[in-house]
């Protein structure tokens, strides 16, 4: 991968939907090398597809932003393992980390409202396996971020 590779990749990460011909231009290639280059990088290299980013808020309207901490009974890699297969299949979780320190997941999920989050909580948060210890936190408003 050369200088014109990673300028394609920049930006394409600022603007995936910029049209061939506009790369082409900003990297300084003609439109047909740029696109044998940008099917190069799809077919072998760093880019595996392309994805719409939406502002969650205005996607799904009003509703809260929950960060949870999370700590299992074990650190093994079993329970690991199942902590984060579950948590792939709530649908309200946004995010999810692996952690060092007091916690070892930290989650980042949206609801409608305190009550959806308490269902959220109840039934299914506490239902996890290996879960000890369920520590939340009520987001007051995004001061930068959202991707």
């Amino acid at each position: 991968m050369d200088e014109k590779d990673r300028a394609i990749i920049r930006l394409l990460r600022q603007d995936a939907r910029m049209s061939n011909a506009a790369l082409a231009e900003k990297v300084g290639l003609s439109p047909s090398a740029c696109l044998r280059r940008l099917r190069i990088l799809e077919e072998q290299g760093p880019i595996r597809g392309y994805t719409v980013v939406l502002d969650e808020r205005e996607a799904a309207g009003p509703g809260v932003t929950v960060i949870v901490q999370i700590t299992l009974e074990r650190q093994t890699d079993e329970h690991l393992k199942r902590f984060e297969e579950a948590v792939r299949r709530l649908p309200e979780a946004r995010e999810c980390h692996l952690m060092t320190g007091m916690s070892d997941y930290l989650l980042r999920l949206e609801a409608r409202d305190a009550a959806d989050y308490e269902r959220i909580h109840k039934d299914a948060l506490s239902r996890m396996p290996g879960v000890a210890r369920i520590q939340s936190s009520f987001a007051i408003r995004r001061v930068i971020g959202g991707r």
